[in-house]
């Protein structure tokens, strides 16, 4: 797998009570399978779509941890990366830690209260899948700072506002990387209609065959519809919560 380049979005996992219980929904939902967590590795699990890399699930480590899903960004040298964002006004949760042969990952939040990782690849890459159903499709930071936001990431990972995007509206400014025309992801500032107490956050997308039936496979496994299906440019939208709170968007085909 070729690497990917600086600032792409690159794996995302998700923490959860209840990995077990994890795997029962997001298999039936996006058609994952399963690693066997490794020896060492905390019980992490990678999901895989049609035998390709997909995700990662892991079980919480406490109760004052978030049962949430973490977004990754690219980087070819994380410690360049991780003094970007202290330069920028960021603050390093984990500092830089290699995952063994796999890689070298540190955790971060943005100056708006955002949390993100960003993966130095080893063996691990990060996503095998493409614009699939079952893989990684978007991204949404939701902010509440949304200039502070666009500075932010434009000084630590080069992103471009794209302000002319059909995608682009009040308050939404799609992201692309220099010299890329592909699209990697959005900003929106949250307004008065989000609750006070939402944090800012990324949202992990992914890509079904349907919306109406991944609606219906998601409440049946016991999940949530969040925010109700949408039409958007690049197919219908909506935010689902699984069986344990975990919020993800999901796209369909168009």
């Amino acid at each position: 797998m070729t690497a990917l380049a600086d600032g792409a979005p690159c794996w995302a996992d998700v923490m959860l009570p209840d990995p077990e219980a994890g795997k029962r929904f997001y298999g039936d939902l996006l058609g994952w399978t399963f690693s066997e967590g490794a020896t060492g590795s905390g019980g992490y699990t990678q999901a895989f779509r049609n035998g390709r890399k997909a995700a990662g699930l892991m079980p919480r480590q406490d109760e004052a941890s978030p049962t949430a899903w973490g977004l990754y960004f690219a980087t070819g040298d994380i410690k360049r990366t991780e003094a970007r964002i202290r330069e920028a006004g960021g603050r390093i949760l984990t500092a830089p830690t290699e995952a063994g042969a796999l890689g070298m990952m540190l955790t971060a939040v943005d100056p708006a209260g955002a949390v993100f990782g960003a993966w130095q690849a080893g063996e691990h890459q990060g996503f095998e899948t493409g614009p699939e159903p079952g893989g990684y499709i978007w991204t949404v930071l939701h902010t509440r700072d949304a200039e502070t936001a666009d500075a932010f990431y434009a000084e630590v990972f080069g992103f471009q506002g794209v302000p002319g995007s059909p995608m682009a509206r009040p308050g939404f400014l799609p992201w692309r990387l220099p010299g890329q025309t592909r699209e990697i992801g959005c900003r929106i500032a949250m307004d008065a209609t989000f609750p006070p107490e939402q944090p800012a956050h990324f949202l992990v997308c992914f890509l079904v065959d349907g919306m109406d039936a991944a609606a219906r496979t998601a409440t049946g496994l016991g999940g949530s519809v969040v925010v109700r299906p949408q039409p958007t440019p690049g197919g219908p939208f909506a935010v689902f919560s699984d069986n344990q709170g975990a919020t993800f968007g999901v796209i369909g085909l168009k």
